[in-house]
């Protein structure tokens, strides 16, 4: 595929060069383009025309937005690159005789860094003389040590892409348990009647001892992911946290936002990127709104029975942002409890030094849950690996949190 620096924008005038910019920076923040998309977009909106932001908005994004996770991407850059001075109403306003209204300023969002860097990256700062200092390294971080500590959403594309192969270098948890089935075994541990009484009815005179012993088994993990517009970000690099833990013991991974997805079968592609490429594929309400009650209420009707046996643990991913069907909600995270071994709620707002146990929805699931963690950086996703192989953590006990927002 020949690179989007080499395509010259049809049409002539700063829109179709802006155009062209635009897509070279999507492309740098992990959004796959070509040059055929870039030439239809110019067509498109030639064809379609625009007389205001939100009409050039709708056609751009039908061209360049394949897949349900680049849309956040595309909202960003949107929103960064279209605002500088005014660019986007200076063009219709050139186009259109009338002048487009004044919009209100946005805030910040997650990704919101990773495109910004992608959008200035063609245009680098003069080089400045380095300062004469003598630092010592004992008091300095290395590159990987900040990595760790780094919060997903404010990681660039470069950041995003090495802390999925730190996650896949991630220590995963050991914590096999001893099971109710037997398996050969050379050692002398306890005699397998049942073959030992077989072996003897061959010809051949004494009676050789077999013996066995018990098999030992990670626990299967069961993950229920939300995949709402506040923690699509979060909830990408989590999945490749599964894909890696994936690798050791059997994992179930849903997906749900307003519905419920089963995305285990697509979880187990080799390649992690084209794993999550067709979870976005099955999800279809990907960044949308969130049900959370509902969806667990789905789960523990048709895939409870199925997927948590043999003493599962149970993930929940969410930040619990729930108002209605507050009782619904409360029992059927009590139902999930007790059809799992432990019920481990990872929670990216926990990243907060202020939050506090106040809305609805988190102060009805907390009593239901065995521990309650953050997971918003590499060392949150380190410290979930122990938590797993440790057992219960007394000092994430959530009834904690509960306790702290009544006093």
């Amino acid at each position: 595929m020949s690179d989007l620096s080499d395509l010259p924008p049809e049409g002539g005038g700063a829109l179709a060069e802006n155009i062209v910019h635009f897509a070279r920076a999507l492309r740098e923040a992990a959004v796959p383009l070509g040059p055929g998309a870039v030439l239809d977009a110019l067509a498109a909106v030639e064809a379609a025309g625009f007389g205001t932001r939100e009409d050039f908005y709708a056609t751009l994004h039908a061209v360049f937005v394949k897949k349900h996770e680049h849309s956040l991407l595309f909202d960003q850059a949107f929103a960064i690159f279209w605002k500088r001075r005014g660019l986007l109403e200076k063009l219709i306003a050139m186009m259109s005789p009338q002048a487009p209204g004044q919009r209100k300023p946005e805030r910040a969002e997650a990704g919101a860094s990773r495109v910004a860097d992608a959008l200035f990256k063609s245009a680098p700062a003069e080089p400045k003389p380095a300062p004469s200092l003598e630092l010592d390294a004992r008091f300095t971080l290395s590159q990987k040590e900040i990595l760790r500590s780094k919060d997903f959403a404010q990681m660039s594309a470069a950041e995003i892409e090495e802390a999925r192969g730190l996650i896949k270098a991630l220590v995963m948890p050991d914590d096999s348990r001893r099971t109710r089935r037997f398996a050969p075994s050379p050692q002398r541990v306890r005699i397998d009647a049942r073959r030992s009484f077989r072996r003897s009815l061959q010809p051949g005179g004494l009676i050789d001892l077999e013996f066995r012993r018990a098999v030992e088994r990670s626990p299967p993990v069961v993950a229920l992911c939300d995949i709402s517009g506040s923690m699509s970000e979060y909830t990408r690099l989590f999945l490749h946290f599964l894909h890696a833990l994936g690798e050791t013991r059997r994992v179930s991974t849903f997906l749900f936002g307003t519905r419920l997805t089963n995305v285990t079968r697509a979880m187990r592609c080799r390649d992690p990127d084209e794993a999550l490429a067709q979870c976005a594929g099955l999800a279809v309400d990907w960044s949308g709104g969130t049900r959370i009650g509902a969806a667990l209420t789905r789960f523990n009707r048709d895939w409870s029975r199925r997927v948590l046996g043999q003493g599962a643990i149970a993930l929940l991913f969410t930040d619990g942002l729930e108002r209605e069907g507050v009782d619904e909600l409360a029992a059927e995270t009590e139902r999930l409890r007790r059809s799992s071994r432990r019920l481990i709620w990872v929670n990216p707002l926990l990243r907060f030094d202020g939050f506090a146990a106040r809305t609805l929805g988190v102060r009805a699931m907390l009593p239901h849950v065995d521990s309650f963690r953050p997971i918003h950086n590499l060392a949150s996703m380190a410290d979930l690996c122990k938590a797993l192989s440790d057992g219960r953590d007394a000092a994430k006990d959530p009834k904690a949190w509960l306790r702290a927002t009544v006093a």
